[in-house]
């Protein structure tokens, strides 16, 4: 009897174990902002190959190093972002995403600090190798982001503006790296940047009041809900407008030229969901207009597949 006892304290210890184990696994995941990490490294190579390298064969870019070595400085530097956010938003985030943070409560602050400080290294060591001007693009960009999570995030429109340029800054690297610059990749990447800006604004007003009592002064806390739906809605009419300059001076064809003629739609439509301004408006707002995002990648992946075919 004893034995069966012992044997059921064993196993129950094993799976407690396991299960402690697998939590600090997932919260250090969440708390690096894992997932976005990934989604961002494959922006980043379809863009890279099918955008802004016009000339190399797939070949040629498979084993083109230097390219793979930025990216990969890139993944590391957006980690570490995300640890270094999460822990100057510590306290906001128990109240906005408490399944997270009860995850990430399974790990103790120092031990991201420490994987915080090992991800910038190792990316500025690799950087370094690299070339002296790509280091010196990693160094700006990581401050930056420290910048942004230690004092930026809180300061009112400089908040949305540099999250949104981080955001976009490994792409505008890449642009510069392969000197591609014409008037279609600069309205692309204006195109990107506002719907960008209305996702990160639409995603303070759902936590506008958290964000006023932890001192964060963004668009929903300082104006009225009039005001910052009429900016919003301005935004999206101007996204509209960049589209339809995409479409008719650019030449551009395929799936994105079908991408951004349907994005005249998908504004038109959260022009109408925000005109209610309920929280559900703006939630599945948000949404759509991360999953147009998504979709917009994939509709460059096989815009550049049919073109290279």
């Amino acid at each position: 009897m004893n034995s069966e006892k012992e044997t059921f304290q064993q196993k129950n210890f094993i799976s407690k174990s396991i299960f402690y184990r697998f939590s600090q696994f997932v919260g250090f995941l969440l708390g690096a902002r894992f997932f976005i990490a990934i989604l961002l490294t494959f922006a980043l190579y379809v863009s890279t190959f099918f955008l802004f390298n016009q000339d190399e064969t797939f070949r040629k870019f498979v084993f083109d190093f230097k390219v793979h070595g930025i990216i990969f400085c890139t993944v590391l530097t957006i980690l570490a972002g995300g640890i270094i956010n999460q822990f100057y938003d510590f306290e906001k985030d128990h109240i906005v995403k408490p399944f997270r943070m009860r995850l990430q409560s399974f790990i103790a602050q120092r031990y991201f600090l420490y994987v915080y400080l090992f991800l910038c290294i190792i990316s500025l060591g690799i950087a370094w190798l690299i070339s002296h001007k790509v280091f010196v693009f990693f160094v700006v960009y990581q401050f930056f982001m420290w910048f942004y999570s230690h004092k930026l995030s809180r300061i009112l429109i400089l908040n949305n503006l540099t999250f949104v340029s981080l955001t976009l800054y490994p792409f505008f690297g890449m642009m510069v790296y392969y000197e591609t610059f014409s008037k279609k990749v600069l309205l692309m990447a204006v195109f990107l940047f506002l719907i960008l800006l209305c996702i990160d604004i639409v995603k303070d007003t759902l936590t506008k009041s958290v964000d006023k009592a932890f001192g964060y002064t963004t668009i929903p806390n300082f104006f009225n809900n009039k005001a910052t739906k009429g900016i919003i809605i301005s935004l999206l009419i101007i996204t509209m407008a960049v589209s339809m300059r995409l479409i008719m001076k650019t030449g551009i064809s395929g799936f994105m030229a079908y991408y951004f003629s349907g994005g005249l739609f998908v504004m038109i439509l959260c022009v109408y969901l925000l005109l209610n301004f309920s929280r559900k408006s703006k939630f599945i707002t948000l949404n759509i207009l991360r999953l147009w995002v998504f979709v917009g990648i994939i509709a460059m992946l096989l815009n550049g597949i049919e073109s290279k075919l």
